[in-house]
């Protein structure tokens, strides 16, 4: 008789003990979906307040940069959108057609050739940065090592063949044409001593060709998204070169929106300093900051 008391007292501590568990277990959970609840809703108001932009961007070193001035972004009253494209039609397109508010990846000549070629008009807001064209050794090590009738892979669009051909004449490997500057094309070549075979490529598969070419001149942002770097690179633009000064990567914008709230708000975002220490540290000199 005490046995079946004492089993019975025993069941009930143990069911007591199980019922207090549960009970402890359930106000963690719940206090934990409050705070959960909490969180959402304070982030949900925090974005009521804020008013959404659009920017279109390739992925390195664009959308990375414009990821960098989110918070500063924030502070003018703005939050992010970032919409990533892989080539260099898609984004302005897109800002024509008020897909987006503004795009990060271009420079202003090829801007300024979209426009001619798609009828657009869509203005530069500001420089933000720069990143110099660089020579890549593919099959061959060195420029000195290219034999002759060696492939050269170029971008295919105007103005960065232009840029392409002007890095290559400045290392002596071809002479174009007197004042054909940015300008330059196959055609604009005069001398051409090794019979270089220049082969045109859409900028964004440039850095692909590498196992089948000598060497590949290759867009910055597409060299930093391929993994190569600067420091590896055969020859890169001088600083003071043609190239330099004209191909700063602007914000993009339609016109009449270049001094727009949301314009100013995003260029004092990708100018601030936070922005700039970001550049810096990050890519090595393969971006340099132009503010």
């Amino acid at each position: 008789m005490k046995k079946r008391i004492l089993l019975a007292l025993g069941l009930v501590s143990l069911l007591a003990l199980a019922g207090c568990g549960k009970k402890a277990a359930d106000t963690k959970t719940s206090e934990s979906a409050s705070e959960s609840v909490s969180e959402s809703a304070e982030t949900s108001a925090v974005s009521k307040d804020l008013k959404t932009i659009t920017v279109g961007a390739t992925p390195a070193p664009h959308a990375e940069i414009l990821e960098a001035a989110r918070k500063e972004l924030n502070k003018e009253g703005y939050d992010l959108k970032i919409v990533e494209y892989n080539d260099y039609i898609q984004p302005n397109v897109a800002l024509d057609t008020k897909e987006l508010d503004a795009n990060y990846f271009q420079h202003y000549p090829y801007l300024e050739n979209f426009n001619k070629e798609h009828n657009t008009t869509l203005v530069s807001a500001g420089a933000i940065h720069y990143e110099p064209f660089g020579i890549y050794a593919g099959k061959t090590a060195s420029l000195d090592a290219l034999a002759d009738g060696a492939k050269i892979s170029v971008p295919n669009d105007a103005t960065n063949e232009a840029r392409a051909l002007l890095l290559l004449e400045a290392n002596g490997l071809i002479k174009l044409k007197e004042g054909v500057g940015i300008n330059a094309t196959k055609q604009d070549i005069l001398e051409n001593p090794k019979n270089l075979d220049i082969q045109e490529i859409e900028a964004a598969q440039v850095a692909r060709t590498l196992k089948d070419v000598d060497v590949a001149v290759v867009n910055g942002n597409y060299a930093i998204e391929a993994g190569l770097k600067v420091s590896d690179a055969l020859a890169i633009e001088d600083s003071k070169s043609l190239a330099a000064t004209t191909y700063a990567n602007i914000i993009a914008v339609r016109e009449g929106d270049e001094k727009s709230d949301a314009t100013l708000a995003l260029i004092k975002a990708l100018e601030s300093d936070t922005v700039k220490k970001f550049i810096e540290s990050k890519y090595n000199g393969a971006v340099v900051p132009m503010f």
